[in-house]
């Protein structure tokens, strides 16, 4: 009930008085905005145009011209972590999310379940009467609740959202989206041949959100999170857009660097005097080799031409993206919605390194610990972004994309977490194209929202006591421009990289994340005046020595405060010590007594990290099939052109596909189907020894019936067959076809019945768990 009943029950209901005011939903306070965020991924605050980079982002640029640009807006470093403080206005570690969902563990900041008490700001803006809207990416739903059978509590529907379209992962295909509508699993709606693209997809269900919402409560608010899969990897955009930015990058990202810092300080988004720091600013030791930069002298031409080629498609991903956020734009200035539509369009971490120093056609590839070889990605460069590629850029654009900063995202130096971000409210703000300096982070953003639109959190939500917001407002800066900062403290730590800001100063710890060093008492602190020193080029710890101890301390204060503990830079690649302590952690699907998974048809695609694990392992698959002269399709598959495996029928002819990382040729075994009757088809696969990658090789046989029919040697993939999506799917493949033999259609069985399909891992006990943990890690 939205109040108490006041009319009146007597035993006749002709003297009786109803009151449907106490049925009917709260209304949102007179003249309440709407409110649209736009939260990209991957993205540093040096490539966009408002910030002065060479990304053109008209639509941000339009917002910006009739809003604010914050200079120092800050997040958590990380996907999941900051979506999660935009979720519930609470820490990351409060909120269970101190990494991904992928490498949680059983501690209350690792968890990845937000608890009751961090209420989302989505319930309570509903509560208030608001319309809710979640399109895009997710990443916040916990790794052990994404299967058809787990609860969906914490699904968008869950998390007080009234629709939900989009993607549950950290990471999706662009062109061959995994998607997900309410409670379950969709398939996308039409091919890329028909003009699709996930942005565009995205953006008409936006629309039609918003549409059907004002068609029938043209009075009643709507609060939008549009997420797009832009500019996480993989970078695939239209050719059109990509061509725009033929020879933009062409002096590399060292000169990108030296370019763009006087563009910023031009624009007021840096202080005069701001400093470049250098390209590789970290000791050795200290952290990743895989974060290192190579210097563009260093290159050969083809490598320049292929580095230059991949910034090329990120920009155009990030363009094209950013046209359809303006399809929105240009839909609320038609329907006279944008003037009371606040609008926050922003990133939620740093420019990714993820790409390593080489890059890469195929991101899988570097996750999976498969070495990459040059000589075939140069030989893609003209497929970058199209459906044939899963790239990636390397380490030396995610430095220039976060110019003049250290390092880049999963760093809490400024270049993981000092990010965009544009303020537009034309009826809330009365300046126009100005910036604001202020200090603040993501877990402002919950505070600003409820304050515009003038609803506070409650005290207890749903029964239960709320742990109070752990931001503060930005409003107050909206028509003060050189008002203070109100806020005073903000701590981070991602993978064991620690740091705090404390007025105007900031202590970091020199100590690269996932590096696997431990003894963090030894840390050395670094400390930064943030005021004079934007890009943190001065180290003054050693001139500053009480002020040091001060933050060290405070930082203890605030992970005492907020779950912090324990801290957790495991290098689980090549660190076999910190690999097991890992493991042992970690949450996991035990396999069944018998090594048994059965599937049936009829069913949605079953996430990978719950499916039947065949990597690394031996394994048998088996389907029950009833035969005719027609049949044909797909009886299994899993991932797609960039790793898989699929059992069809085609032609009359039974094929069993192994697709190794998308490199060619695929491995096909074959023989002719049966015509008619009931058949057991199926494979085997026998891991006899491990390659130099530690990939599994050995004999595969194909059987019909109790008959072995064709056999040969393959080689099988250690990690996953892709970070996020391209499920296991019975009797269709959904997605992108893992097989060149049917590619371009779900080619779903027909001409026959599946009664069942059974893999079966009961002989093979041992399961390289480091190459699994890999690709889980990576899925930020």
């Amino acid at each position: 009930m939205a109040r108490e009943f006041r009319g009146k029950i007597e035993l006749d209901v002709r003297d009786s008085q109803g009151d449907w005011e106490a049925f009917l939903p709260q209304k949102a306070p007179q003249g309440a905005p709407n409110v649209l965020v736009v939260l990209y991924d991957d993205t540093g605050q040096a490539a966009w145009s408002p910030y002065g980079g060479r990304i053109q982002m008209p639509t941000m640029e339009r917002l910006a011209a009739g809003g604010l640009t914050y200079s120092q807006w800050h997040t958590t470093a990380l996907c999941s972590p900051t979506r999660s403080t935009f979720l519930t206005g609470r820490n990351h570690h409060l909120n269970g999310f101190a990494t991904i969902s992928e490498s949680s563990t059983g501690f209350p900041g690792y968890s990845s379940h937000i608890p009751p008490s961090n209420a989302s700001m989505a319930s309570v803006l509903r509560e208030a009467g608001w319309s809710t809207f979640w399109v895009g990416k997710n990443h916040n739903v916990p790794i052990d609740e994404w299967t058809m059978g787990a609860s969906k509590k914490r699904w968008p529907l869950g998390q007080g959202f009234d629709q939900f379209y989009g993607f549950i992962g950290g990471e999706t295909n662009q062109w061959f989206p995994s998607l997900a509508e309410g409670n379950r699993y969709i398939d996308q709606p039409y091919p890329p041949e028909d003009g699709y693209h996930l942005s565009k997809d995205l953006a008409d269900q936006a629309l039609r959100m918003i549409r059907d919402s004002k068609q029938t409560e043209p009075d009643k608010p709507w609060y939008l999170w549009f997420c797009p899969g832009a500019n996480h990897a993989p970078h695939h955009a239209p050719q059109e857009y990509i061509d725009k930015y033929k020879g933009v990058f062409d002096d590399g990202y060292e000169a990108y660097r030296e370019w763009v810092l006087p563009r910023m300080v031009e624009r007021g988004i840096l202080p005069e005097g701001t400093e470049l720091t250098d390209l590789n600013p970290m000791p050795d030791g200290t952290f990743s080799e895989t974060d290192r930069v190579r210097p563009w002298d260093e290159l050969n031409e083809k490598e320049k031409a292929m580095f230059c080629r991949m910034a090329e498609v990120y920009a155009g991903l990030s363009e094209y993206t950013d046209a359809q956020v303006g399809r929105i734009v240009d839909y609320l200035e038609e329907s006279g919605q944008l003037e009371n539509t606040l609008i926050l369009y922003c990133a939620d971490n740093g420019a990714s390194g993820e790409g390593s120093p080489n890059g890469s056609v195929n991101e899988g590839k570097i996750f999976g610990g498969y070495p990459d070889d040059l000589e075939q990605n140069l030989a893609m460069v003209d497929q970058l972004g199209t459906p044939d590629a899963y790239n990636h850029y390397p380490t030396g654009w995610a430095a220039a994309f976060s110019t003049p900063y250290r390092m880049f995202k999963r760093y809490v130096y400024q270049g993981g977490i000092s990010d965009p971000m544009v303020i537009h409210w034309p009826a809330g703000i009365a300046a126009r194209g100005e910036v604001r300096n202020q200090y603040h982070h993501c877990t402002d953003v919950v505070p600003t929202i409820l304050e515009a639109c003038g609803v506070e959190f409650p005290k207890v939500f749903d029964g239960v006591e709320q742990t109070p917001l752990s931001g503060v407002s930005m409003v107050y800066s909206f028509d003060e421009a050189e008002a203070p900062t109100r806020k005073e403290t903000q701590y981070y730590e991602m993978f064991g990289n620690r740091g705090v800001w404390h007025r105007g100063w900031k202590a970091v710890t020199e100590h690269g994340p996932v590096s696997g060093t431990g003894r963090f008492e030894e840390d050395r602190w670094q400390l930064f005046r943030t005021e004079t020193d934007r890009s943190e080029a001065h180290d003054v710890a050693a001139s500053h020595p009480e002020k040091v101890e001060e933050l060290k301390a405070l930082w203890l204060a605030e992970a005492a405060a907020n779950n912090v503990l324990p801290l957790n830079d495991l290098q689980i690649i090549g660190n076999p010590k910190d690999f097991e302590t890992f493991m042992k952690m970690e949450f996991s699907v035990p396999v069944p007594p018998t090594g048994q998974y059965t599937y049936y048809p009829g069913t949605s695609e079953i996430p990978e990290r719950s499916a039947a694990n065949v990597h690394g392992v031996s394994y048998k698959v088996l389907a029950d099939l009833d035969l005719t002269p027609g049949s044909a399709g797909v009886v299994f598959a899993h991932g797609s052109r960039f790793g898989g495996h699929a059992l069809f029928l085609k032609d009359g002819t039974l094929t069993y596909a192994y697709n190794f990382l998308g490199i060619p040729p695929e491995d096909r075994i074959s023989a002719p189907a049966p015509t008619s009757g009931r058949h057991i088809v199926g494979v085997d696969f026998a891991k006899e020894r491990m390659g130099e990658h530690r990939e599994g090789i050995g004999p595969l046989r194909l059987w019909i019936d109790d008959e072995v029919v064709a056999e040969q040697e393959i080689r099988t993939v250690l990690g996953h067959f892709s970070l996020c999506g391209e499920g296991l799917c019975i009797g269709y493949d959904g997605g992108d076809a893992v097989s060149r033999e049917y590619a371009g259609s779900r080619f779903e069985f027909t001409g026959g019945t599946i009664h069942k399909v059974v893999f079966d891992v009961a002989d093979d006990a041992y399961v390289d768990l480091e190459g699994h943990l890999r690709a889980a890690m990576a899925r930020d």
